[in-house]
């Protein structure tokens, strides 16, 4: 990590007017700022000295495994998580496809400019007449239609910090003010134009990501409860969301006229009802443990938003770079084109990444600290649930690693934190481009990092 980044303090903005004319208050909800978290993911030995690998013992312990042809064309780094010094690395400073570890770009990014405890409000807001009332967008894509019973996040129930906003109580709370108005039937409109530009991503297949809107309920899901890797998305995911808080109107007792039509909410409008999106940091372990892209994009937007940019893929895209640019990040070299990676023009080279990941680690920058948090395990969880086994030959690596995965056609990235065999905390990015099967360039990438785990490589 340059000089710069470790010496450049956070820039925490505030909030300001979207392009759409709502203003982010309307939509981010924040509290005061928690005490800092104490450091984790602290490695033992934080001074630079002779107790740091070599460049000769990494080359000794790695040369072989780097070779292996499965990994094609392979640009690393590796660098010293204490000092952020780079200690051995190929084409470091060669842009190269991250693929989804464009999500520690979005997350850093995230985290330095909004407040940890920041949450999104999806709201309902009155009309023109008593009879008329909007569903209002934050963009929040995690808000879910479904009983709190029924939501799995990756396979995994979720708990009080993780759950998502509830459709079933807004509309609870929207009955419930509506009849203590003496109103019964309703007229519905619904507002998702806090978000511009395309909807689709230019890269959409429908299932990876579908059309994005500031108005969703379970990501956009065709089936809410299909909680696979890529389930079949909606067209229009804020009319399917009305649709269903029109439903669930109607099992409180009100009546909604017709079919929900989209509409834009009056500025300063009344509010009727309001739910609120875990906060940040957890949806930025989130999307990182389990690589949503949905929710990705969405976060990229909070902080186009915070950025005072375009709330659209080019705005959110421009808004990250320039503030991971004001946190010292050398962005020499750098495009990002969306915030989840799954644009095939996205180029980072390998050194960004692993100066992003010591950024997190540095312990002047707890806020950053869910980044770390967030990395998925090896044969533990989220997408390293199946990696880092002993079939793969990387079995030492399981439960050590902690590291974000990236993957594209022909194009297989991995970038994490590892503690060396003298209990020093790495920082590593591996970035591929290779015709190999997938799983066998992963397996190749796991080795190398196993390599580092079990080695203090002088």
């Amino acid at each position: 990590m340059s000089t710069a980044v470790i010496a450049t303090a956070l820039v925490v903005g505030g909030t300001g007017a979207s392009a759409s004319g709502l203003t982010a208050q309307t939509t981010v909800q924040t509290t005061a700022a928690p005490a800092l978290a104490p450091p984790v993911l602290v490695p033992a030995v934080t001074a630079a000295g002779s107790d740091l690998p070599t460049t000769a013992g990494l080359q000794r312990a790695l040369a072989q495994l780097t070779q292996d042809k499965a990994l094609g064309t392979l640009n690393f780094a590796v660098t010293d998580g204490g000092t952020g010094k780079l200690l051995l690395g190929s084409g470091e400073g060669t842009p190269a496809t991250p693929a989804s570890t464009t999500k520690l770009a979005t997350s850093v990014a995230a985290l330095s400019l909004l407040p940890g405890d920041t949450r999104i409000a999806t709201r309902v807001v009155a009309g023109a007449t008593p009879a008329d009332i909007t569903l209002v967008g934050g963009g929040d894509p995690t808000l879910s239609g479904l009983p709190l019973a029924q939501i799995r996040i990756a396979g995994a129930p979720v708990d009080a910090e993780s759950a998502p906003a509830s459709l079933t109580e807004l509309a609870q709370q929207t009955a419930a003010a509506l009849k203590a108005s003496g109103v019964t039937a309703v007229n519905l409109g619904y507002d998702g134009s806090l978000f511009t530009g395309p909807a689709a991503h230019k890269y959409n297949d429908g299932t990876n990501i579908g059309p994005m809107s500031a108005l969703m309920v379970d990501e956009g899901r065709n089936d809410p409860t299909q909680d696979i890797e890529a389930p079949v998305r909606v067209a229009d995911p804020a009319a399917q969301a009305a649709g269903r808080f029109a439903d669930l109107l109607g099992a409180q007792g009100v009546k909604v006229n017709g079919k929900p039509a989209e509409a834009t909410a009056a500025p300063g409008a009344a509010q009727l009802a309001q739910v609120q999106s875990p906060t940040l940091s957890r949806l930025v372990e989130r999307l990182l443990t389990n690589s949503d892209n949905t929710l990705a994009e969405a976060v990229a937007r909070q902080v186009a938003i915070a950025a005072h940019q375009p709330v659209s893929y080019d705005g959110a895209a421009a808004a990250v770079t320039q503030q991971l640019t004001k946190l010292g990040i050398p962005m020499a070299g750098v495009q990002l084109n969306d915030g989840s990676g799954l644009n095939v023009k996205n180029v980072i080279p390998p050194l960004v990444l692993s100066d992003l990941l010591a950024l997190a680690a540095s312990p002047e920058h707890p806020q950053l600290r869910p980044v770390l948090t967030g990395l998925p395990i090896g044969s533990f969880s989220g997408t390293l649930l199946s990696r880092f086994t002993a079939a793969q030959g990387s079995a030492g690596g399981a439960g050590i690693v902690r590291a974000k995965t990236g993957s594209l056609s022909g194009v297989n990235t991995l970038a994490g934190t590892v503690v060396d065999a003298d209990g020093r905390l790495l920082v590593f990015a591996l970035m591929t481009k290779t015709p190999a099967n997938a799983d066998t360039a992963r397996a190749a990438m796991d080795r190398i990092v196993t390599a580092l785990a079990a080695c203090g490589c002088k």
